[in-house]
C-alpha cells in the first residue's frame, strides 16, 4: 500500500492507501466484488478506516485492506485520557492522571477539520467510513456512534466499556441511524484484575452488545458481533486488530 504522512492539528495521520489507483479506484482495475449501489451499479470507491490505538511498530494488515480496496488513516497525537474520555472520571490508578473527559470538542475537530482535509487530500469519497480503536479509543469509537453520523461502521478492541456512566448514557441515547454494524472484542483475562472498576469491563461490554443489539433490532446479532480473544488486555494486539477490521470490511 502507499504511505502518506500529514499533520493536522497537532496530530499525525499516518495513511494507508490501496495501490490499484491509490483511492482513485477505476471500474476497469475492480471486480464486482466490492460491492454495489443502491441504484444496482457497482460502487467501486475505497472504503476508509480511520484508527486510533497504533502502537510504535504494530503491523496493519496490509494485505487484507488492499484486498478489500480500503484505506487506513492511523491517528497519533491525541491526548487519550482527555480527548478519548466522555466526560471527567477519577483515575484508575494512584500514579497516574484523572480522565479529562473532552471526547465531544476532540470529535468535533475530527468532523470539522481532520476527517474533512484529510480525504481532501487524499482525494477519497469513501463508500463507508470505519472507526476504530483500542482501550479507551475502543469507548471513545462506540461513544462518537452515539454523538455524529459520521460513521458506518464502528470497531472497539478491548474498549474501556467499564468507564463510569458510560452504560446509562447508552440507555439513554439513540446511536447514529447511519451506523450499519459493531464489532467488539475482548481479552477472555481482562476481567480479572484488582482494580474494581476496570475488572468491571467484561459485564459492561456484553452489557453495551445487548444495548446496541436492541436499539438497532439486532435480533439475530448479525449487525453487532462480539468476540473473545486469549489472554489479557495487551495480549496480542496486532491478531486483534486484524480480526476487527476482517470483519469490519465484510460487504
Amino acid at each position: 500500500m502507499k504511505r502518506i504522512v500529514l499533520r493536522e492539528a497537532g496530530l499525525t495521520l499516518t495513511c494507508l492507501l490501496p495501490e490499484s489507483g491509490n483511492g482513485k479506484c477505476v471500474p476497469e482495475e475492480r471486480g464486482i466484488q466490492d460491492g454495489w449501489t443502491d441504484s444496482g451499479a457497482a460502487d467501486f470507491r475505497p472504503g476508509l478506516i480511520w484508527f486510533h490505538g497504533a502502537q510504535d511498530g504494530l503491523c496493519l494488515p496490509e494485505e487484507l485492506l488492499e484486498a478489500a480496496n480500503t484505506a487506513c488513516v492511523c491517528i497519533s497525537g491525541e491526548e487519550w485520557n482527555r480527548d478519548l474520555t466522555p466526560w471527567p472520571a477519577e483515575r484508575v490508578f494512584k500514579s497516574g492522571e484523572d480522565f479529562g473527559g473532552k471526547a465531544d470538542a476532540y470529535l468535533a475537530l475530527l468532523a470539522e477539520t481532520i476527517i474533512p482535509r484529510t480525504e481532501e487530500a487524499l482525494s477519497i469519497k469513501p463508500r463507508f467510513r470505519a472507526l476504530a480503536g483500542v482501550s479507551l479509543a475502543g469507548l471513545f469509537s462506540v461513544y462518537a456512534a452515539y454523538r455524529t453520523d459520521l460513521f458506518d461502521r464502528i470497531a472497539s478492541i478491548s474498549g474501556s466499556l467499564w468507564y463510569d456512566g458510560f452504560l446509562a448514557f447508552m440507555r439513554a441515547h439513540k446511536p447514529s441511524a447511519r451506523l450499519e454494524r459493531a464489532y467488539f472484542s475482548l481479552g477472555d483475562r481482562e476481567k480479572k484484575t484488582g482494580n474494581h472498576r476496570m475488572a468491571r469491563v467484561e459485564e459492561g461490554t456484553l452489557e453495551a452488545v445487548r444495548l446496541l443489539r436492541e436499539a438497532l433490532g439486532d435480533v439475530g446479532g448479525e449487525r453487532v458481533f462480539f468476540e473473545t480473544n486469549p489472554g489479557n488486555h495487551f495480549a496480542d494486539p496486532e491478531g486483534r486488530m486484524e480480526r476487527a477490521f476482517r470483519w469490519l470490511l465484510r460487504d
